[in-house]
Parts: structure tokens; C-alpha cells; sequence
């Protein structure tokens, strides 16, 4: 009886280690987030409310201020981390608005999937915005940065099980009809974007090498901007992480439609949306 009580502990444990790099599934080393079933849903106030309190910390690029008030936001999931191109972070959206929430944490779509619906306990948070985009976490320099799994997992509690029909997301026919949107109100929302067309790139172009031998491309942080026809990289380009599991597709020769999370990217005088795509069923085109 020892021996095979040894042997199931010994497959667990092996079990464990091959899962720590599972991009696609929930994984043992993450089992432990449950969330805090003590938070109520009292003192509960929208996204759009919230930025509201705070309208200072997005006018400057990096500045985060502590959550003093007992208030809470309710909201799903409407992007995470399961397509490997949005990194330690996930985006918490109500009928209001997005907001983006940042935990030091990876393979966070294993315990948040989309369409989860979640209440998150502000108290003693930070909120800020990195380059004008709307974040909550923990204090980073004179920003806002990443809280750790364990503050986190004091701070939020599940609601129900997911949804993702209940997930709202903003449609538009082009990408001019898109351009339209306010970024101050929108920033940081789940969008479908149809029209979109690539603008040539030198020989087989992918949405994001891992290499500069392809120099039709700079890698920045890890990440390739893509740019859009009849649009400069100032105003609208389509983000993906080398580490994606689309970032070697081909980039699309013809029109098509994309689904992504409007982010939003502040430098001097230039405010740029970057569309992060979040999974590989966000791309179609289907003429490819």
C-alpha cells in the first residue's frame, strides 16, 4: 500500500511541473485562487463612477493614487492572458466601461476565464494610469504596477460562473467608424472591428516575429505594432507579443474582421489605440 500511495504522489507531482507552461488549460498551480467569499456586494459602484473619482491620475501619463474609500466594482472578464498576448493582467468590463487590473501573475485565464463575472474589493488598491490607460494594483514607482497573487486574492471575490454572451462588445463595420470612439470614456474595451486591412509588408509578413532578421518590423517590448491601411502608427495599429500563439499567422492580404481589447498608448502628442487581438478566433478573414 506504501508503494502505490508513493507512486500517486510522485504523478501528481509530475503532473503539476507539466502544467506549470499550459497556456490552454487550468492548471494545479493556480488551484489555490479561490477569491474571498467574506467580500459583500454592498458600497458597489461602476467602472465609468470610479474614473470619475479619480479624473487626475489619467490626465498625467504615470500616477497612481491609494483607494482610501470602502467601494467596489462588479464586472466579467473580457480578456485575459489565453492567448499569450496580454501579460499579468486582465480586463474587467461592466455596462459603463473597462478597466484594466494588473496581478504579478501568469496563466491567469486558468481561474479567470472570460465571461467570468467578478466583485472586486478597492480598498487600499491603487489606481493609476500607465501612459492613460486606466489600471488598478499596487503602488510602482510613482505609478501604477502589479499587485501580488496573494493581495489579490484578498480582493476579489467570484460571482456565479462564466458568461461570455454576457460580455458586451462594441461593433463597428470599419476602422473609421472605430476612430470615432472616445478614448477617455472607451479605452481598455472588448471591440470588433471589421474592414481591417493590413498594410503591405516585405515578403511573408507575420503579426510578430520573435527575430529583426525580419526588418520590416521593430520589436519593442517584446511586441510588434502592426500598422492599418490609410492609417499612420500615431493614430491606430494592431499590438501582438512575440510570445502570442498567433504571432507567427501570416498577416492578412485582404479585408477582414478582428476582435480586441482598445487599448490605449500615450507618448508626448501622440495618442495611439492598440488593438491587442486576444485569442487566435479573434482573427477572420475569410478570404485567407
Amino acid at each position: 500500500m506504501k508503494t502505490i500511495k508513493y507512486l500517486a504522489m510522485t504523478l501528481v507531482a509530475l503532473l503539476a511541473v507539466a502544467c506549470q507552461g499550459d497556456w490552454d488549460e487550468p492548471t494545479l498551480a493556480y488551484g489555490d485562487l479561490n477569491g474571498n467569499n467574506n467580500i459583500t456586494d454592498e458600497n458597489i459602484i461602476t467602472i465609468a463612477q470610479l474614473k470619475d473619482k479619480y479624473p487626475n491620475v489619467f490626465a498625467s501619463t504615470d500616477k497612481a493614487v491609494k483607494i482610501e474609500e470602502d467601494i467596489k466594482i462588479k464586472g466579467r472578464v473580457s480578456g485575459n492572458d489565453i492567448g499569450s498576448n496580454i501579460y499579468k493582467q486582465f480586463f474587467l468590463q461592466d455596462e459603463t466601461g473597462s478597466i484594466i487590473i494588473s496581478v504579478n501573475q501568469s496563466g491567469m485565464h486558468a481561474f479567470l476565464a472570460e465571461g467570468q463575472e467578478i466583485i472586486v474589493d478597492l480598498k487600499n488598491l491603487w489606481i493609476g494610469g500607465y501612459r492613460k490607460e486606466p489600471q488598478i494594483g499596487s503602488k510602482y514607482g510613482s505609478g501604477v504596477g502589479r499587485m501580488n497573487k496573494e493581495v489579490f486574492q484578498q480582493h476579489f471575490k467570484y460571482v456565479g460562473t462564466p458568461d461570455v454572451t454576457k460580455i458586451d462588445t462594441l461593433k463597428f463595420a470599419s476602422v473609421a467608424d472605430f476612430m470615432k470612439l472616445d478614448k477617455n470614456k472607451n479605452c481598455g474595451q472588448l471591440v470588433q472591428i471589421g474592414g481591417i486591412e493590413f498594410k503591405d509588408v516585405e515578403g511573408l509578413g507575420t503579426f510578430a516575429p520573435d527575430s529583426t532578421k525580419d526588418h520590416t518590423v521593430t520589436i519593442k517590448g517584446g511586441c510588434v505594432s502592426r500598422e492599418l491601411k490609410g492609417y499612420t502608427a500615431n493614430q491606430i495599429v494592431v499590438r501582438t507579443s512575440t510570445y502570442a500563439k498567433f504571432a507567427a499567422w501570416k498577416l492578412p492580404k485582404t479585408k477582414g474582421t478582428i476582435v480586441g481589447m482598445a487599448t490605449r498608448f500615450v507618448s508626448g502628442s501622440t495618442d495611439t489605440w492598440q488593438i491587442m487581438i486576444r485569442k487566435e478566433s479573434d482573427i477572420n478573414f475569410p478570404e485567407e
